[in-house]
């Protein structure tokens, strides 16, 4: 049996049960620096438990679809932000919570320049990005204990391609 997801766009409604978007959708919160700079103020609900925020450089290599989804993570003690340090699209995967295992994933396709942010819990697959480099800053907990949760499938997902990301591939 071949079990099979289909990448959605990222949208705020879509992904709130599992985080926020940040982009630049609407008009700043404020005008700042002379008039020169629009803020969109507080994107992201941050939760570093008895952390504190800490910032590291992630450099993941491209996929490239189809691809298999063979686990997923969590991070019971603290949210993670994923601010891309490129221009081009790629995965956000996630899933609900079913008794201490992931649900059924879903898989979206973040805009160029979309930033992501898991909340505290949520099951969600490996950095995604669809062309190099597969560089982002990552706002997460940096605290002592295990952060970390890994979930492996008995049956692998296949994640498919679809038209508009087809033409978002590298050839």
């Amino acid at each position: 049996m071949t079990r099979t997801l289909i990448p959605q766009p990222l949208t705020k409604v879509g992904f709130a049960p599992f985080g926020d978007v940040l982009d630049l959708d609407g008009t700043p919160d404020k005008i700042i620096n002379q008039g020169l700079c629009g803020r969109f103020h507080d994107l992201a609900a941050l939760d570093f438990g008895d952390g504190r925020a800490g910032i590291s450089l992630f450099q993941a290599q491209a996929r490239s679809l189809p691809m298999t989804l063979e686990m997923m993570e969590r991070h019971p003690d603290g949210s993670q932000a994923f601010v891309p340090m490129h221009q081009n699209p790629y995965l956000v995967i996630v899933a609900p919570d079913q008794g201490g295992a992931p649900g059924m994933p879903l898989i979206f396709w973040a805009k160029p320049g979309t930033c992501i942010n898991y909340h505290l819990n949520v099951w969600h697959g490996v950095l995604c990005p669809l062309h190099d480099p597969g560089v982002f800053a990552v706002i997460d907990r940096i605290g002592e204990g295990a952060n970390l949760e890994e979930h492996w499938f008995n049956e692998v997902w296949t994640i498919e391609t679809t038209k508009e990301l087809s033409r978002k591939q590298p050839t």
